[in-house]
């Protein structure tokens, strides 16, 4: 197998517990205040890295703890690193999470994320052709994404395109792009709300893949037909980092040569591991944890 390449985005998710979400002005008490890895790009990376396949991380970190302490775990997840870039007076990127009521608010501290530019990606650029397939989030500068997959296009390296957090993606780069792999809300923001989702994936056959959360996920076939591949039943303790265990296993799976709807079982199983453990990466599951749970 060949080398995935993932350019994104490398996180410091900083989450504190309270009894609910404050309100304007207020002070509450907090507790359980936690740093942990994260950030689209990196969680990616990790899952597919834990799913055994061999992961070149492209992506910048700042000269602060923070970025320290992200590059050194994702080395200790087999993750390569030696294209990340620290931005010198610059801070990490950051996610302040707050989690009370079941429910939580997150303000997002791009920091060095805003620096993977496309002056950057010309730096990287011999590592990231080598890669047969590269995977790109929307948590880094919009003009670095369109021009990795014009880069990816035009020396045959595949592309898979998570358009989160949404927001729209030109006509051309979607056609340039291998797979794209939205969920419900980015499918609508993507395509506007008057066209139905089969409507949709008939469009882009065996390239657009929604996900559909504990429905499954949905692509339209070659032959036309519109398959949704249900999600596994998991008993959830955090859904944290799930949609991005389930595009890391996705890449893993396409790039074994397993079919569309092969590849989206795959990714479901190991999306739905994923979210039996605490945390993004800490649930992310191997390769023979998916394999035993899809033989069952």
């Amino acid at each position: 197998m060949g080398k995935i390449g993932v350019v994104g985005s490398i996180n410091m998710d900083m989450t504190v517990k309270a009894e609910r979400i404050p309100l304007k002005g207020e002070t509450l008490k907090g507790w359980d205040l936690k740093y942990i890895p994260g950030g689209k790009g990196a969680n990616q990376a990790v899952a597919m890295a834990k799913l055994g396949a061999e992961v070149e991380m492209f992506g910048c970190v700042g000269d602060d703890a923070a970025g320290e302490s992200l590059v050194k775990n994702l080395q200790e997840k087999g993750v390569l690193t030696k294209c990340i870039k620290t931005v010198t007076g610059v801070s990490t990127g950051l996610a302040m999470i707050t989690v009370g009521e079941n429910d939580n608010t997150i303000v997002v501290v791009a920091g060095t994320n805003n620096y993977v530019d496309t002056d950057y990606v010309n730096e990287v650029k011999d590592s990231i052709l080598e890669c047969e397939i590269v995977l790109l989030q929307h948590e880094i500068p919009q003009e670095t994404i369109e021009y990795v997959v014009e880069l990816c296009a035009k020396n045959g390296v595949k592309v898979v395109l998570n358009p989160g957090p949404a927001r729209p993606v030109k006509q051309e780069i979607i056609e340039k792009v291998t797979y794209l792999t939205p969920n419900e809300h980015e499918a609508v923001i993507l395509f506007g709300g008057e066209i139905s989702f089969e409507d949709m994936m008939r469009k882009y056959p065996e390239k657009l893949v929604i996900t559909q959360g504990s429905r499954g996920v949905s692509t339209c076939l070659k032959s036309g037909e519109v398959v949704l591949v249900p999600a596994r039943k998991a008993d959830v303790v955090d859904t944290t980092g799930a949609g991005d265990t389930l595009n890391g296993a996705f890449t893993v799976a396409v790039m074994e040569g397993r079919s569309i709807t092969d590849a989206l079982a795959f990714a479901n199983t190991a999306a739905g591991l994923s979210t039996e453990k605490f945390g993004a990466q800490g649930g992310m599951p191997t390769y023979d944890e998916v394999k035993k749970a899809m033989e069952k």
